[in-house]
Order: structure tokens, then sequence, then C-alpha cells
């Protein structure tokens, strides 16, 4: 059973630009937003998973993007200083939330760092994107938080400007990533640390098909990566098709939307 933080999009809007993907002059509807988000939590419960939730807060029209506001491993919880000051706000709702629901070991993040957004747990390791949101310097921050040992990779391509929207973690062992988001540097470390890694076509990736949650065995992501869900079910994974289309217009998919709580070993 995993554990997971959601905030509803209650105030869900595109009010300004800090990605790509959003655009204020296209109309949003936030009702169906909600309803897109609802289908998505109440998956998480049907396939045994908990889910809490953060209140939204007026005027932080980006909150549903839960996993950006902070890293949670081993119930040490860091949390996102955010790049734009259009999201900045966020960061005392986390802080709050963790501090009033029983973390003890709760922390703001010195350096710019968009928590899971950025900081992926791979197994024993942490995958660290930067490039755009997340500074470089967070990286040797998180290390020294969690005592785990940070892999630094550098995106390139504005449209995939966080980690999540650029790789997946699926289980300890095997991610899945679109090549074409990273530096050259960053492509060799990635081969070398999963040979057998799921590889997304330019045409899934531009779904924000990498933008998936993965308890081990079922796999929620987009379900125009088509691509994505033939080579989920090749290796053995149960890959569930999600439509999160209204949230995309802000920029984020499934992942955006699941921050998970990792519990210390006493909790587990």
């Amino acid at each position: 059973m995993r554990h997971y933080l959601m905030a509803r999009p209650g105030y869900f809007d595109v009010e300004y630009s800090i990605n790509p993907w959003m655009d204020p002059g296209k109309p949003t509807d936030t009702k169906l937003a909600i309803a897109q988000w609802e289908w998505l939590r109440d998956l998480h419960v049907e396939l045994g998973h908990r889910v809490d939730l953060l209140d939204p807060v007026a005027g932080l029209p980006d909150m549903v993007y839960a996993a950006n506001g902070a890293t949670v491993v081993n119930g040490r919880v860091l949390v996102a200083r955010f790049r734009h000051p259009q999201r900045r706000r966020e960061s005392a709702a986390y802080l709050k939330w963790f501090t009033e629901h029983g973390y003890r070991d709760v922390q703001q993040a010195r350096w710019h760092n968009e928590g899971e957004g950025d900081f992926l747990l791979a197994g024993s390791r942490i995958l660290a994107g930067s490039g755009f949101r997340t500074d470089p310097r967070a990286h040797e921050e998180a290390a020294e938080f969690f005592g785990l040992p940070v892999v630094g990779l550098t995106l390139t391509d504005a449209r995939y400007y966080h980690l999540d929207t650029a790789l997946a973690v699926l289980d300890d062992d095997i991610v899945m990533y679109f090549p074409g988001a990273f530096t050259e540097d960053s492509r060799r470390q990635l081969e070398e640390l999963y040979p057998d890694a799921i590889i997304a076509s330019a045409a899934d990736a531009a779904t924000f098909g990498l933008n998936a949650v993965s308890d081990g065995r079922h796999v929620i992501l987009p379900q125009a990566a088509t691509g994505l869900i033939a080579q989920l079910r090749e290796r053995g994974f149960d890959p569930i098709g999600a439509d999160l289309s209204e949230l995309l217009k802000g920029g984020g998919s499934v992942k955006c939307c699941t921050l998970e709580l990792r519990p210390s070993g006493e909790e587990q």
C-alpha cells in the first residue's frame, strides 16, 4: 500500500504562464478538472492506497500539482522552495500540513527545489532534475537531508521542465524516460544505471505519458501514451490509462497530482 497526498483543484485555473503548456488565453473548466481529479483520487483508493488531502488555498491555482510541494523519504520532509513567485505561497501550506499531521522532521529547502517534480526516489537513490526549476545546489542539500546518494540529471527541453515530465520510476530497478529531454551526459548516466529502461517515443512524451504513478505493479499514465502502455504490458506491468486533459492545461498530469508520503521504518 502506498500513501499519497493530493490537493483538490477547487481553485484551478490558468491565470499565468510559467511553462510552455500554460496558455491563459485558453478557457479552463474547473468542474471538469475536479471530476478528472476525483477519478484519479478514487482510483488510488480502489487500488488499495491511502490518500490524504491538502486543502486548496484561494489564489493558488497550481496547488493541485501536489507532487511539487515536498519530497518525503523515511518520514523526513523537505518542503519545496518554488522558483516562480506565483507558487511560492504554497510552501507555507505544506509546512503547516506536515507539522499538523505529526511529521517531526520537516524542513523547507534552502535552494529552489520543486519537490517530487524534480526529486524521484528510485530504490536506494534519488534521481534529481535541474535545468529549469530546481537549483543544482538543492541536490547536495537533499543528499545531506535524506542521507541518500543523489544522481543529478539535466533537462534541456522547456516542455519537460520537471524531471517527472521526462522520467518515471516504475520500481526500484526500472524506469521509463524520454532521452530527448536530457543532456548527452545525463543520457549516458541513465543508460549506465538503467540498461533495461523503457524508452518513450517523442510522441508519447508529448502526451505527458511519463508523468505517471507506479505502485510497482499498476502504472497510471495518460491514456494517449499508447506506445508506453504497450511497452508496460510487455514488461509485466498493469497500465491504466487516465484522462486528465483539463489539468494538462496547467502543465501537469497523474504524477504532478500525486505526492508520495514514504514513512519511516518504524511506521511501516
